[in-house]
């Protein structure tokens, strides 16, 4: 595995897996998986967007969530929090079996701008390493909390830093028709759309939004695929808010 900061953290990483560099989709089209029962009803995609989900994994909510993507052949990006692993393995290892992206949302979510950099490194580090542990090697791409980075931080990472373009701010509601209807009104070709799968409403609206959006021809991908599929150059240490 790459090291974040090369003196830094090389206490941390010493058991951490190789990394290698992220496989993007050849085909035109996102691969498809046996897993999936349902594909949208279109057969042209009008265009490609991203759900991407924060803040889990949810004992309560994610695998609801898993569930209704699987019947509606939708694959997301998921940023997790380390230290809501624990526990939660099964769920984190069904996401990867699904056909899901999976990247880092930091160990502790803290706001990592309020942190001195050598503490903000280590704690992506420490996702990283768990996230390596428990699945394997990959690329773990990094969303940090609350959207915050500092530029002396962002230049560490051997990854790329994902943001998004469409935000329904559904940790503010439990209106999952408000959620779902912002999301239908404002999301289009190449936007990358915020959620957190730690609330029953979001699981509701995700499913709504993801009906609608689909029965308009848009197709959802990972963020990985959305990139390759609008000829995005990924680039370790730089930030995307969408494939635009």
């Amino acid at each position: 595995m790459k090291r974040l900061a090369m003196a830094l953290l090389a206490c941390l990483l010493l058991c951490a897996c190789a990394k290698q560099e992220p496989v993007l989709p050849a085909a035109a089209e996102p691969q498809e998986t046996e897993s999936q029962e349902e594909k949208p009803t279109t057969e042209r995609a009008a265009g490609y967007v991203a759900l991407t989900f924060d803040d889990g994994p949810s004992p309560r909510h994610t695998a609801c969530l898993l569930d209704g993507l699987k019947e509606r052949g939708v694959h997301a990006t998921f940023f997790l929090a380390g230290y809501r692993l624990a526990g939660n393995e099964a769920l984190v290892r069904r996401m990867k079996d699904e056909g899901h992206q999976i990247g880092n949302h930091s160990y502790g979510h803290a706001q990592l701008t309020a942190l001195p950099r050598r503490e903000a490194l280590e704690d992506l580090a420490r996702c990283d390493l768990a996230l390596c542990t428990l699945l394997g090697e990959g690329d773990y791409w990094v969303r940090p909390p609350y959207g915050s980075i500092a530029e002396d931080t962002l230049s560490a990472l051997d990854v790329p830093v994902i943001c998004w373009s469409v935000d329904p701010l559904d940790w503010d509601t439990d209106d999952a028709g408000r959620i779902a209807s912002h999301i239908v009104q404002n999301a289009a070709h190449g936007d990358i759309i915020l959620l957190h799968d730690c609330y029953a409403s979001t699981v509701d609206a995700a499913m709504q939004a993801v009906d609608a959006l689909q029965a308009k021809g848009l197709r959802f991908v990972t963020v990985k695929e959305l990139l390759d599929l609008l000829g995005k150059e990924v680039k370790a240490g730089q930030i995307y808010y969408s494939g635009k």
